[in-house]
Parts: C-alpha cells; structure tokens; sequence
C-alpha cells in the first residue's frame, strides 16, 4: 500500500473518463500522487468512477466495487471510495447493500470527496484536466444531461435535463489543451445538437465547432453525439469549410421502423430517417457516419427485424454498433412495455445485425486501397505503428496499421500514408516519400 497515493478506475463512456480526469488534477493539486486504471491497486485510497447505463454496465461496476470491498478486508487499501453513474442513480440501495465503502458519491457531487479528505477545491483549476489519454488527443465535454427522454434510456433520469457549458469556458479549455500538446479533439456530450438552447435560446453547436476550428493549433475535430430530430444542417455547412473539422459523425439513429420509432419515443419515422442519412451524405458526400442501433425492443418482430437489416444494407454505415434491449428501471419503456422479445431471440438478432455489418465494413475498407490517407500515429504496437484516419475516432473505431520496418514515426504526429490493404476492419499502411 502506497501511502497518499490514490488509484482511480474509470467503467463506462468518455464522459466518465473526462470527470476522472478532473478529479485527478483535483487531487494532484491536493499532493496526492494518484495512478489511473493500475493493473494492480496499490493506492490507500480507491475511487471508481461507476457506469450505470445499461445492465452489462452496472454488473461490471457491481463486480468492480465488490472486487475493491474484498481487497478492502485483506488490507490492500485502506479507504474505498465510488461515483459516477451507478451511484448516482442507486445511492440509497448501495449504501445499504455495500456497507464496506467508505463513501458513495453521485455523477456531479464527486467533488466533495476533497471535502471529506480534508482538501480543497481549486475552483481556478476546475475544468483543468489530468489526460489520461495519448497527450494528442483529448475529449471535451460541452454539456451534461439529455432533454430527449427515449424511452429506454436511464440517462436523463441519471444526469437530469440538459446543462450546456458556457461557451468561453468550453474554448478556453481548448486552448489549454493545446498548449500542452493536443491536436484532435473529440466533442462529446450525450447529444452535441442540442448544444447552446438552454443558455443561448437556440443550438449553438455549429458555431462553437467553427469557434474551436479557428483556435491555432486545433488539427482534428470530431463530433460524438447527434441526434436525427432538430438537426442542425448549418454543421455541415462548418463541416465543409474547415479542414480541421473531421468529415465525421456519430448519429445513433437506434432503429427504421416507425413503429419501434414510436416506441422508443425518437420522434422520427423510417421515410424521415431515410431522408436524413441521404441529406447528409449529399451535403458531405465523403462523410464517415457512424450510428448504434438496437435490436429487440418492444415491438420488433421478426419482419421489423428484416426491416432493420434491409436498412443496413442500404446505408452501408462506416461505423456501427448496436446492441439488445434490456429494461432499465423507471424508463418510460418499463413502464409501459412488456420486454417481450426472447434474451435468445435478441442475441440471435444482434449477431446477425454485427455479421451484416462486417461485410459491410469489410467492403468499405477495401475501397480505400489505393487511396492516401492523412494519419495521425497514437502507438507502437509490436511490429506495426498503430495510427488513424480523420473517419477513426479512438477506441471505438478501425486502425491503421504501419510496418515498424518502413521507418520510425512519432507518436502525435501526421503522416500521409498509402493504403496498400485492408482487412474486416483496419487498413495496413506505407508512408509516401
């Protein structure tokens, strides 16, 4: 046990990752020494940093802070601590169920763990951040909570109503990043279109992205996540005449059929939704979407299901995720649908939805053979260099790969590279003289 040291462990989205990286810089202000998703906890102290979105989720932070309880009573660490989502939507069942953490702390009050360790808030500091990641890339944050309420979401009962960040404080933290070495910048928030209308009366999203492109030193933007309903078209529009500003888009779009549509409360019907991906890719015909779609919501049969696959094969997406339906407690879907489809059923689904797609993305990226992509290098991985395109955001997305042979290459730094191959997912790449 390392003494004034604190481990902290983030489950769950980029948005969580943000919040640890907060409180990291909290706490190094603070004089702790504080490690970030060791191999092995040796802190006194642990924080994790909880997911509560989904039932996958909320097992694994459940078997994390079980994990930490046990080495709690071996004398491994000596104080537990936990945040985040989970905690924030179960605070009084945890507190009950789990006695042996010290304490339980929400998704916004995480800073009164200072507090409590006898510490200060640095409020000079408050947006200033610890990366965690590659120190070329950062995720910015520009607003909390969701005013969508889909039906099967447990976000806006989790983070409440949308909160949008004032928009001096989101450019100067960006100009922060920069000057500690930052290129790419991805936006996150659980619905960047909606950015602007509590604060400003109106989505403010795309002049804030036209903003942020004219910070010197800003290389790569990317937008993770839109919303179909309301979209606001004068993104595209920066999208086109920035060159900083990734030809990319992360719109969940969740399902085609109206009814499931209906449903799940999305306020969208399969023509708009059609209509929708066309416009966009008309408008920026060289766009990379990236889209999660769900499967095994109340109301999908088999021939909704068919529906759905159709849909796919015509939108050929870039990117694609999806994932089945679980029932979330007190979410409008709980309480008036019955979780009809069969856990078998769902997964049977979702296996042939992701084969579907992998076709799809196979055959995507062979098309790209051939072509030069700009490449930004994030690692060395073994015998390659492992780097990505402006249509590959990190973590989630495909790789290019670089033969270590064909030369060395800096982490952080932008190569034009010629895409000789392509497998199911990632390219293989050489550097042009």
């Amino acid at each position: 046990m390392r003494k004034n040291t604190v481990d902290i462990i983030t489950l769950g989205c980029s948005k969580n990752l943000v919040d640890s990286e907060r409180l990291i810089c909290q706490l190094q202000l603070n004089g702790y020494t504080v490690h970030h998703d060791p191999e092995t906890v040796r802190g006194e102290m642990v924080v994790v940093n909880t997911c509560g979105f989904i039932a996958d989720a909320k097992e694994e932070s459940i078997n994390m802070i079980l994990e930490l309880c046990e080495a709690k009573r071996q004398g491994r660490i000596r104080e537990l601590y936990v945040m985040g989502c989970l905690s924030e939507r179960y605070l009084k069942e945890l507190n009950k169920e789990i006695p042996e953490v010290d304490k339980f702390y929400g998704k916004f009050n995480w800073t009164e763990l200072l507090k409590d360790l006898g510490k200060s808030f640095d409020h000079a500091h408050e947006y200033s951040r610890q990366l965690t990641t590659p120190k070329h890339y950062a995720y910015v944050k520009i607003a909390e909570g969701c005013d969508r309420q889909c039906a099967y979401c447990s976000i806006p009962l989790i983070t409440g109503v949308h909160k949008s960040r004032p928009m001096e404080s989101i450019l100067s933290e960006v100009e922060q990043l920069v000057q500690q070495g930052v290129k790419e910048f991805q936006i996150i928030a659980q619905e960047i279109t909606f950015y602007g209308i509590d604060l400003y009366g109106r989505q403010m999203i795309a002049e804030l992205v036209r903003r942020i492109s004219d910070i010197r030193g800003v290389k790569w933007i990317r937008l993770h996540y839109a919303y179909p309903t309301h979209f606001p078209w004068e993104l595209l529009e920066v999208m086109r005449q920035r060159s900083n500003v990734c030809k990319y888009l992360d719109v969940a779009l969740q399902h085609i059929n109206t009814q499931v549509l209906t449903n799940m409360q999305r306020h969208v019907t399969c023509e708009e939704t059609y209509q929708f991906v066309e416009r966009l890719r008309r408008e920026v015909p060289d766009i990379c979407l990236r889209t999660t779609l769900m499967v095994g919501f109340p109301g999908e049969g088999e021939a909704e299901f068919q529906q759905l696959l159709d849909f796919v094969r015509w939108a050929r997406f870039d990117r694609m995720g999806a994932f089945a339906y679980s029932e979330e407690d007190g979410t409008p879907a709980a309480k008036k649908f019955k979780d009809e489809v069969p856990a078998a059923v769902k997964q049977q689904r979702l296996d042939q939805l992701m084969a579907l797609q992998q076709t799809i993305s196979a055959e995507v990226q062979a098309q790209k053979i051939g072509t030069t992509q700009q490449v930004i290098i994030d690692r060395k991985e073994g015998e390659y260099y492992v780097g990505r395109t402006q249509y590959d955001s990190p973590e989630v997305d495909p790789e290019v790969l670089i033969p270590v042979s064909d030369g060395p290459l800096r982490r952080g730094s932008f190569y034009n590279m010629e895409i000789v191959d392509a497998d199911d997912f990632d390219l293989y790449g050489k550097k042009t003289s």
